[in-house]
């Protein structure tokens, strides 16, 4: 086994943290919590919501600083951007190709590295939220799927703030006033129930809605708000 799974060389580990860090710290304010509920080692799955563009590198500020090199599943697209996608590679990024019948691969690259002792990235959602008051949509089973396979922990992550600083479809981000980035951890989500179950579509629904709920769990906490009873389902089921 690597003695650094899931990361990239340190030259560009090394150059991606001189980018990232000074940037973020540059962009918004922090309100991290609960960090230490991140395992510091070996395989698993970081689940969470999306809002933004932006929330892929704000928050794997958090996620190194927490003792986590996070892989992040990336759009097929970024793969052919030229220079770019040097950099994706290198940065150990996995290509997601949706729709397609290449798609199941990011999945069996997933579970290489988790079984390597990687982190994994995952918004199940697959997309930023449609929800029009941006809660947590339904999910998709990936992360479920991947977890069961492998007896992967998945730890939940809420964050709120990257869609103040570039709101999605925008390429223009609104840096002034300086924004605040929060972040909460959960528990492992407790997918017991499920093992040894066959891995059908309506335990990987359940199991995904349990992993989407904990997820909205520590998003309430950070808005101080009451979350719907129902997720979004943008399918409109």
């Amino acid at each position: 086994m690597s003695r650094r799974p899931g990361r990239p060389s340190r030259p560009w580990e090394t150059f991606a943290v001189v980018i990232v860090k000074p940037l973020s710290w540059l962009l918004v304010k922090k309100d991290w919590r609960r960090g230490e509920l991140l395992p510091r080692t070996g395989g698993i799955i970081i689940a969470t919501n999306h809002l933004s563009w932006a929330d892929p590198v704000l928050l794997s500020h958090f996620l190194y600083n927490n003792g986590r090199w996070p892989t992040i599943l990336a759009k097929a697209a970024l793969f052919r951007v030229p220079l770019l996608k040097v950099a994706v590679r290198a940065l150990q990024a996995i290509p997601v190709s949706r729709g397609t019948s290449e798609a199941a691969r990011s999945l069996e690259i997933s579970e290489r590295r988790l079984r390597a002792g990687g982190a994994i990235l995952f918004y199940p959602e697959g997309t930023v939220t449609r929800d029009p008051a941006l809660w947590p949509m339904v999910g998709k089973t990936g992360a479920a799927r991947l977890a069961l396979e492998t007896g992967t922990p998945v730890i939940p992550v809420a964050h709120w703030g990257a869609h103040e600083l570039l709101p999605y479809g925008q390429k223009k981000p609104r840096l002034l006033p300086r924004k605040t980035f929060s972040v909460r951890v959960g528990p492992p989500v407790d997918l017991s129930k499920y093992e040894g179950q066959p891995l059908r579509g309506s335990v990987l629904r359940e199991a995904t809605a349990d992993i989407m709920a904990a997820i909205t769990v520590q998003l309430a906490e950070i808005r101080g708000e009451k979350a719907p009873e129902t997720p979004y389902d943008p399918a409109g089921r």
